[in-house]
């Protein structure tokens, strides 16, 4: 029997008093790795607060959002089945937080250790065993501010990690990252997949699709205008019509990118 990480029905959305989605349905089902791809104002950072949490749908008889089979979640229990690691959170940590802390504030979904915070040996262990296995295990005396964009990248991978989810949500994985940065953390990203996670990324970039990505979710002004597999989604005419500009799409080693059509 397929399990649903992610299930969505008619879900109507307000960030204040704006309606950023109204009857959204999608899901995503464990094991099958998935990119959701829009512009800027598609409603994608409004999409992760829905999965995190922070933003429920409005009442209704046949509207709902769904992880795991269930519509409400303690933050501690989740954690342990959805690790969320979004384009926002690198830029809450303070400059003067070491590399290990905040790897260990994994544990407590906080933005840095605090004193009345306990770590035992075992959790130290784990978070610098996951530091070494992503070549970050140098980090952990170093101070967040004085790492690269790629290392502070690599630091809230393991912080999300340190839970064991079975579910990543990596938004706007590669932003900001050069290309060494880039290709490294996918790098990472695919292992991940390889050895069992399941892994949803939220872009709108097309380099961020590893090639385990066997899923497509396109995501327009709140709507979603197209969903399924990858080879059927990912074509020339969707990705125009998707950002409303000719894009003519080139894949390599199972890698995409979109190029500017010929006129």
């Amino acid at each position: 029997m397929t399990e649903k990480i992610i299930e969505i029905r008619n879900a109507t959305v307000y960030r204040g008093s704006v309606k950023v989605f109204e009857n959204l349905s999608l899901e995503i089902i464990k094991g099958n790795n998935t990119a959701i791809i829009g512009p800027n104002g598609a409603g994608k950072t409004t999409l992760l607060k829905l999965l995190s949490r922070e933003l429920y749908p409005t009442n209704s008889d046949s509207s709902y959002v769904r992880i795991l089979g269930r519509e409400r979640w303690n933050v501690w229990d989740l954690r342990s089945h959805l690790g969320i690691v979004s384009y926002d959170l690198q830029h809450q940590y303070a400059g003067h937080v070491r590399g290990i802390d905040v790897a260990l504030s994994g544990y407590y979904s906080s933005v840095g250790t605090y004193r009345y915070q306990d770590f035992s040996p075992k959790q130290i262990q784990q978070a610098q065993q996951i530091m070494a296995k992503l070549e970050i295990a140098s980090l952990q005396d170093k101070l967040f501010a004085a790492m690269s964009t790629g290392e502070q990248r690599r630091l809230l991978l393991v912080r999300a990690l340190v839970n064991k989810p079975h579910t990543l949500v990596l938004d706007e994985p590669t932003a900001s990252l050069d290309l060494k940065g880039t290709f490294t953390y996918l790098n990472i990203v695919r292992k991940l997949m390889q050895t069992g996670n399941t892994v949803i990324l939220i872009t709108h970039h097309l380099h961020d699709i590893p090639p385990e990505v066997t899923q497509i979710i396109l995501i327009k002004r709140g709507q979603i205008i197209a969903q399924g597999d990858k080879q059927q989604i990912l074509t020339d005419e969707n990705l125009s019509e998707l950002f409303e500009t000719p894009i003519q799409l080139v894949a390599m080693n199972g890698y995409y990118q979109a190029i500017p059509a010929a006129s």
